[in-house]
């Protein structure tokens, strides 16, 4: 009896001690160098090696549009713009001009953005220039204290900023957002000071103004530097040191007050409507104070919360993966929202108005099963398994991690006081203490986060559908009806394998290495090349594509739905005995994700995956190549609903699809092939037919290029391509695609579209034509493209102020006939398009007649060296640029080349060159107009 008791005091003190252990705090990486300044501006330093070269940094300013007076709405974010038009040390707009002459390009490597609360200004900067270096580290100085803040500058600025306004507001989007927005931030300070702020204040605010804003809260006390790279700590500790510490202290500056928004109790609900929106949708949101992640029994709690979260998503999922299914999409989340509060959100999307309803039930009946009857046990587990992959792959991959992904922890240190871990943490953490958090944990959140006070439900659909929408009474009474004859959840048995019979496979019959670019060739004896990249980029990660020649071009146009979504129907089935649902369950911890396609020239298969799930994963490829599971009641409730979908888009046409459709259906003449979908073409598609031809595409893999890139090694890898890829089906036909000459059109074209009830254009200019598809005509059409942008951007932004963001790309094809694709578009004000147009066609006849400015090929050539630097280090690159090349018989070693000698060739001739070619009299105008009152 006394060593029972002697037992059970021991068993008492060890729980007491694992719970006191969870009340200490969450530790901060131990190798993040931190400090604060005599001023008060606080820095975090943290070396890391990827990717070589870079760093990130960070100014992290603890003042938002939360601050701003009455006179100032929009001010935050207009001090953002204007730090990128004139410090001490970059007068004007020297600074992009500086960054851009150093290989940095503006939105990519440079950029900055304003919320409520704080302003984050951001930097990638090459680590291998003293200069640079240094100046980056001033640059920061400069946002923080040293804006010129001239009066010039700040009246050309407004019509940048009113554009960006438009933009982002003057749509659907916007309108319903005017309207969300009370219900959510209620009478707060939020609800009034909304970051982009208020037209009429940023039309006609005096300088004053901002300069008092700048003063007020850009000040040592309320800001942060972060550095995260490839650098010297005690280098960059320095410069912090040297360039912040002579910043002054604002002891008589404001006091940055925290605000809140109210809670309420009960439920509003609205019924928000607008012409333009084309989908009718449900959202359930109920604000809850925030539980803070202080200690380690917070952050066992987080799991736990994050575990429930995982197990909602898949059981909706599970439900949109059924026959005729109630709704098209619904989520389930708990999660931050905003100003110290978290949300429990339901969102749902039914395929139409009428289906609203039913939607609406099925969602929040699952909402109600869960807080009724909890998980289970098989759903638990799963997700547990799927929480610890992800953590076990964030702690092998902790060498090879991007700086970016630690910068905003340092951040949200700052901000809100939550910890900064590392991944050692993470990892032994979960791993400790996973296993111990139990079902009834779990199901508890239920009961935390389902409330029903401090909620709102909404309904947003289109002003066409009103009458068949649920008023602000039928909402609540949906929201309020429980559903008495509910029952709990039944979870299927989980499989224990993908195939029932492992192929016996080819063995290798030829083997080639490539040196230039680490590639050993293989060919097996069903006559399908596999291409091997190991690479130490990522250490788990394998890449993977296989594509051949084919595709839709085959098949006429009566089959042409049929074969378009033929791998949509194979990919809802399953694979063998094991429906869709039940392969995902199985998959349950593992990596392994596979998919087939069926594109108008060619046919393929992509994945990705682990070293340790390649096997699993090479089973699920060869499964849905030999043994694609047909289940039609599934496809025909997606089909249905994918059907009611589109006939919504059509029942009420946004500006954007109008305008989208028009410039399609012009440039390539109306082509069958290319017509926007309409709901009627979903009743062509013959599931008979589809399978039928999904099965002759991936009958024969003979003539199949594989390539492979990531951590493996050429010779332990290849038994098991032996095994499933030398094991796929070959008959040896020969065979390839079909030009069906689908020709864009040729001339001038001009279109004008009405459509749109807001005061807002669009401008898209397309040139198009024939391409001999060399080496220079390649790489100078992307360098024209690339002079265009930064010169468009100086033009339409910088000097005319009549643009947010214009958008320049530049396209190529080889097959099947090789032609070419510049686009220039932009939004702007109506009454600004035909000029702004003109500017941007003005700009090209000089580049044409002169050519480009040789600082901008200065800059061209800078900003593709240091993005190929970075570009060659990623598996994603190299898998999609391997299986491109061999797909279009292009010489693999492009990429080297392209590198080494190519970008120096670019020139202003060349670029010269290169304009008149494809700048040609072959273009179409068009522009998008408000509807005529």
């Amino acid at each position: 009896m006394k060593k029972m008791k002697n037992l059970l005091l021991l068993l008492l003190v060890t729980s007491q001690t694992f719970a006191q252990n969870l009340n200490i705090p969450i530790p901060n990486n131990p190798a993040v160098k931190t400090g604060t300044l005599k001023n008060g501006i606080k820095y975090y330093i943290l070396k890391n090696a990827e990717p070589k070269n870079r760093m990130e940094l960070r100014l992290v300013v603890n003042a938002g549009s939360i601050l701003e007076t009455d006179q100032q709405l929009g001010i935050a974010h207009f001090m953002e713009h204007m730090n990128f038009n004139g410090t001490k040390e970059f007068p004007k707009n020297q600074l992009v001009d500086f960054l851009q002459k150093s290989g940095m390009k503006f939105g990519a490597d440079l950029n900055a953005s304003t919320s409520f609360d704080e302003t984050i200004y951001q930097l990638q900067v090459p680590t291998d220039s003293a200069r640079l270096f240094e100046r980056a580290f001033q640059i920061l100085a400069d946002w923080s204290q040293y804006a010129t803040l001239d009066t010039t500058e700040i009246n050309n600025e407004r019509g940048i900023v009113l554009e960006e306004e438009r933009a982002r507001f003057k749509n659907a989007q916007g309108r319903v957002q005017q309207k969300l927005l009370p219900l959510l931030l209620g009478d707060s300070r939020y609800a009034q000071r909304i970051p982009i702020g208020k037209v009429e204040v940023l039309t006609s605010f005096k300088p004053e103004q901002i300069i008092k804003f700048y003063k007020d809260w850009y000040r040592p006390d309320l800001m942060a530097v972060v550095a995260v790279g490839d650098f010297d700590p005690a280098q960059v500790e320095n410069l912090i040191k040297e360039k912040f510490s002579g910043i002054p202290e604002n002891k008589k500056g404001p006091k940055r007050v925290t605000y809140e928004i109210p809670l309420s109790k009960g439920t509003q609900t609205a019924l928000i409507v607008d012409k333009e929106i084309p989908q009718t949708s449900f959202q359930f949101i109920t604000k809850l104070p925030r539980d803070k992640t202080k200690t380690q029994a917070d952050y066992r709690t987080d799991v736990a919360e994050s575990l429930f979260n995982q197990i909602i998503s898949t059981r909706l999922q599970d439900i949109t993966k059924k026959p005729n299914p109630p709704f098209v999409f619904a989520i389930m989340s708990y999660s931050p929202f905003l100003a110290g509060l978290d949300a429990f959100q339901v969102i749902t999307v039914p395929k139409n108005a009428d289906g609203l309803e039913a939607a609406i039930k099925a969602v929040l009946d699952e909402k109600e099963r869960v807080k009724r009857f909890g998980f289970t046990k098989g759903e638990l587990e799963r997700a547990k398994k799927d929480y610890m992959l992800s953590v076990e792959k964030n702690y092998k991959e902790k060498d090879k991690t991007k700086s970016a992904a630690f910068v905003n922890g340092m951040i949200q240190n700052y901000l809100h006081g939550s910890a900064y871990t590392d991944a050692d943490f993470r990892y032994n953490f979960v791993k400790t203490h996973l296993e111990g958090i139990t079902l009834a944990e779990v199901n508890a959140i239920a009961a935390k986060v389902m409330k029903e006070d401090n909620s709102v439900g909404m309904v947003i659909g289109s002003e066409k559908d009103k009458d068949k929408l649920p008023d602000e009474k039928k909402i609540l009474e949906l929201i309020n009806t429980k559903n008495p004859d509910l029952k709990p959840y039944e979870d299927e048995a989980v499989a224990t394998s993908i195939l029932e019979q492992v192929p016996t496979g080819t063995k290798v019959v030829a083997e080639k290495k490539i040196e230039e670019i680490g590639v050993t060739e293989l060919t097996f004896g069903n006559g399908i090349k596999v291409a091997l990249k190991p690479t130490n980029f990522k250490n788990d990660q394998i890449l993977f594509s296989g594509v051949s020649k084919g595709g839709t071009s085959l098949y006429t146009d009566a089959d042409y739905f049929s074969a378009e979504l033929a791998t949509t129907a194979v990919s809802q089935g399953g694979i063998g005995k094991l429906s869709d649902v039940q392969l995902d369950k199985f998959l349950s911890g593992k990596v392994a994700n596979v998919y087939t396609y069926i594109d108008e020239l060619n046919e393929g298969v992509s994945g990705n995956t682990t070293p340790t799930d390649l096997e699993t994963t090479l089973q699920l490829m060869y499964g849905y190549i030999v043994q694609p599971r047909r289940d039609d009641e599934v496809v025909k409730g997606f089909l249905k609903n994918q059907k009611e979908l589109i006939a919504n888009s059509y029942k009420t046409l946004t500006p954007e699809k109008v305008f989208n459709d028009t410039i399609t259906t012009t440039l390539y003449q109306k082509n069958f092939r290319r017509m926007p979908i309409k709901p009627e073409d979903i009743d062509r598609v013959n599931l008979d037919r589809a399978f039928e031809i999904y099965k002759d595409r991936f009958s024969d893999l003979s003539d199949f290029t594989f390539v492979f890139v990531g951590n493996f090694e050429v010779e332990k890898i290849k038994p098991l391509l032996e095994k499933y890829i030398g094991g796929l089906p070959s008959t040896k036909r020969i065979e390839s695609y079909k030009d069906l000459h689908i020709d864009k059109v040729k001339g001038k074209v001009e279109k004008t579209v009405y459509k749109g009830l807001e005061e807002k254009a669009s401008v898209n200019l397309q040139f198009n034509g024939t391409f001999n598809f060399t080496d220079e005509e390649k790489v100078n059409l992307d360098a024209l493209a690339e002079v265009l942008d930064i010169k468009l951007t100086e033009k339409l932004r910088e000097e005319a102020a009549g643009v947010y963001s214009p958008s320049i790309s530049a396209s190529y094809n080889k097959l099947p006939t090789p032609t070419y694709n510049l686009t220039i578009a932009f939004g702007c004000s109506p009454a600004n398009a035909e000029k702004l147009a003109k500017i941007a066609l003005d700009e090209i006849q000089k580049i044409k007649t002169n050519g480009p400015e040789s600082t901008d090929i200065d800059k061209v050539k800078a900003e593709e060296k240091r993005s190929t630097e970075l570009q060659v280090k990623e598996n994603s690159f190299w898998n999609s640029y391997l299986i491109d090349q061999y797909f279009s018989g292009e010489d693999l070693n492009f990429i080297n080349r392209y590198s080494k000698e190519m970008i120096d060739k670019i020139s202003v001739e060349s670029v010269k060159k290169a304009a008149n070619q494809f700048l040609n009299d072959n273009y179409a105008k068009f522009v998008l107009l408000p509807e005529k009152k």
